[in-house]
């Protein structure tokens, strides 16, 4: 009942083809209470993605990024549910970068256990199934990726944008990693699934639908997410406004 990657995948791409005429339009930026933008195309696309989750998925509760920026998140949340980012990275789109991705996770007990993120300007997408961490590129034939090695001497880290220089140097201390290079987005999660990266320290807050699918993505390719300790990083925290402690993702 889990193993709903594909279906996702589809959904995100859909979206994603929904969203990309939009990125470098010149569209219109509005700025949401927490200060964060928010555009037509992350309205716009959450609306198909709910629309089509209902379709599939009928019943299955949905934790979604604008919907909760507007109404709020809801108090209490059964075990199983969907958490939806549908434009992650808005701050990239609306630079014009490229690193910005469509997001949906199922959440069973509080694990990611089936995700798929798509970056619309590359026509990339990463979902899970069977078991596995698959990639297809502009809907063609799906592979599977498996997140690397530490490569002693060539680890390369994500990072921030906005990073400060002396927060990097404590990270590269703390974590050992040899090469940061900055990006946006979910998509750090999915380099490093697909053994592109190798870590991606998070000191910093997020919101579960951030990284819910990435996370689902790069455990199902080897890699892991957890707290700063090691501990398994749980979803569900209603209580907490579903927003994320610190957390470091790596590769295998």
């Amino acid at each position: 009942m889990n193993d709903v990657g594909a279906k996702l995948a589809d959904i995100t791409e859909e979206a994603a083809r929904l969203i990309l005429p939009l990125w470098r339009s010149g569209l219109e930026v509005s700025t949401k209470a927490d200060k964060s933008p928010v555009t037509e195309a992350d309205q716009r696309g959450e609306a198909l993605i709910l629309e089509r989750l209902a379709e599939a998925f009928p019943g299955v509760p949905v934790v979604s990024e604008e919907d909760a920026s507007e109404f709020g998140t809801p108090d209490q949340i059964g075990p199983r549910f969907f958490l939806v980012d549908p434009l992650d990275g808005t701050k990239a789109f609306v630079r014009g970068d490229p690193n910005f991705t469509v997001n949906i996770g199922l959440i069973d007990n509080g694990r990611p256990v089936a995700g798929a993120v798509t970056a619309p300007p590359t026509g990339e997408t990463w979902f899970t199934q069977g078991g596995r961490a698959l990639k297809r590129v502009n809907g063609g034939e799906a592979e599977p990726v498996r997140a690397r090695a530490w490569p002693d001497g060539a680890a390369v880290a994500l990072i921030s944008h906005t990073m400060k220089e002396d927060h990097l140097r404590e990270l590269i201390q703390r974590y050992g990693f040899d090469h940061p290079k900055p990006m946006d987005s979910s998509i750090k999660l999915c380099r490093i699934a697909e053994g592109a990266a190798d870590i991606y320290p998070r000191h910093g807050p997020t919101m579960e639908w951030d990284i819910a699918a990435g996370h689902a993505v790069l455990e199902a390719a080897g890699g892991r997410l957890t707290t700063l300790e090691g501990a398994p990083f749980n979803y569900g925290k209603a209580q907490d406004g579903f927003r994320n402690g610190f957390f470091v993702a790596r590769g295998a």
